[in-house]
């Protein structure tokens, strides 16, 4: 039989053992929520389902679509294949602009209307993040 500290050395591994798993379980949970993918217009023109999941959206502001109100701007973010209308309720970055890289953040009404919770533009005019530079084919 094992002695009486065997036994404690067991359990106590066994409670670390059980409180990592536990814990990597939790902290996967966490982040499969948070996730939000990407996608471009041409690939959400390619979708089934619209899905009440967080996306973003991204590719270039097209020239001459801007339209600003008092609280809201509705433009369209192109990929040079398809477009999208995205609508955003507030201030936008200053480097946003027509004719440059954008990736809203927010939720898909349907294949040619989204509603942005969230503009990103923090980068300079010259950068373009990796996945609207392959979406677009680097134009």
């Amino acid at each position: 039989m094992y002695g009486k500290k065997v036994k404690l050395r067991f359990l106590f591994l066994s409670l670390i053992l059980v409180s990592v798993i536990l814990s990597v379980f939790l902290i996967l949970q966490s982040l499969k929520e948070n996730v939000v993918y990407f996608q471009s217009p041409s690939e959400i023109q390619k979708i089934n389902e619209i899905s009440k999941k967080k996306i973003r959206v991204g590719g270039m502001v097209k020239e001459n679509s801007i339209i600003m109100d008092s609280d809201k701007i509705n433009f369209i973010i192109t990929d040079f294949k398809s477009e999208i209308n995205v609508i955003y309720y507030g201030a936008v970055p200053n480097l946003f602009e027509e004719g440059k890289g954008v990736v809203a953040e927010g939720f898909l009404k349907d294949k040619n209307y989204f509603s942005a919770t969230k503009i990103l533009a923090k980068h300079d005019e010259n950068y373009m993040p990796p996945e609207v530079k392959e979406a677009i084919g680097d134009k």
